[in-house]
């Protein structure tokens, strides 16, 4: 199985990405028509268990159940692409481990806080969204007096989270191809190669700090000793974190990206996981740019271990 690792850790990110977009479908199942007094209404109905459930969506438009047909045939493509890829794992020798305890119960922790950590990052991106409209987006997919734009972002936040909580996907090593990969969810919908080391200059506002492009096998090196240290998880994950931040890896999300990167190896550990509160987003913004300009004197770690480590 050796010899095949790395196409071993490309189907297995693979299929966390088709699981995780099927979970952004808001509506799963096969659409149906139903007429009662002289009104159709729509419902989508499906098999869960040996149960077959049938749930409103809505009053009959042509429109919605041509949106409806199209999320059910997508839910079947991605289906259908989620036994290929077991089956390929399984030719290929891979069978997946059992989590430690302390790591199934943390991804829990996670999954319960996610709807609050997407709106910290959202917050932290200026996205104008309030809580319940970012949780409105988050379930549905859409709300109304959000912009598109925003909406896209935290559907894009949805969609690498349920990627590094996939229980395959926790358990491969926090490296540059899973912080890629990240970086290309973060950024759909928004740049083609969203998940492609940056290959043009930029600056960073509000700031004097200019980053000089990214070398890929510095970068690669760099964040492969990193995880290699002998320092406590926490401390590993905020380094990783900030390392991301100010290298600017991507063209765009570098924030984003670097905190779901940061919370893939943290939760692997079972050590709870990384958020900016949105009361301390100012402070965290401040001593970021100090960081930046190295004008930090280990402040920003010793405030994102007491502000925005939260464990259990």
């Amino acid at each position: 199985m050796e010899n095949h690792f790395e196409q071993i850790q490309q189907l297995l990110r693979d299929k966390a990405d088709f699981q995780a977009r099927l979970k952004l479908i808001a509506y799963d199942g096969t659409p149906e028509i139903k007429e009662i007094s002289g009104q159709k209404y729509l419902y989508v109905r499906k098999r869960v268990g040996s149960r077959l459930t049938s749930t409103y969506v809505d009053i009959y438009s042509d429109e919605l159940y041509q949106f409806l047909l199209r999320s059910n045939r997508e839910a079947k493509t991605l289906r259908k692409n989620i036994r290929q890829t077991d089956k390929r794992l399984a030719e290929l020798g891979f069978s997946s481990g059992e989590l430690p305890e302390r790591v199934v119960l943390n991804l829990d922790f996670a999954r319960a806080n996610m709807k609050a950590n997407i709106y910290s990052q959202a917050v932290l991106e200026g996205v104008a969204t309030s809580f319940p409209q970012t949780e409105e987006i988050i379930e549905n997919g859409k709300v109304n007096g959000v912009t598109a734009s925003d909406v896209q972002k935290i559907l894009n936040l949805k969609h690498a989270w349920e990627f590094i909580l996939d229980p395959d996907v926790i358990q491969s090593e926090s490296n540059y191809h899973i912080l890629c990969h990240i970086a290309k969810l973060v950024n759909e919908g928004f740049f083609s190669d969203g998940g492609r080391i940056r290959g043009i200059p930029m600056t960073i506002g509000g700031s004097s700090y200019v980053p000089p492009l990214p070398i890929e096998t510095v970068v690669m090196e760099n964040i492969d000793n990193m995880v290699k240290k002998n320092i406590s998880p926490i401390d590993n994950a905020i380094a990783l974190c900030l390392y991301t931040m100010k290298t600017q890896v991507f063209t765009d999300g570098n924030k984003r990206s670097a905190v779901i990167f940061a919370n893939h190896y943290l939760i692997s550990k079972g050590e709870g996981f990384i958020a900016i509160p949105e009361d301390d987003v100012p402070e965290f913004k401040k001593l970021l740019v100090a960081y930046y300009e190295n004008r930090d004197q280990g402040e920003i770690e010793t405030f994102m271990k007491s502000k925005c480590w939260k464990n259990f």
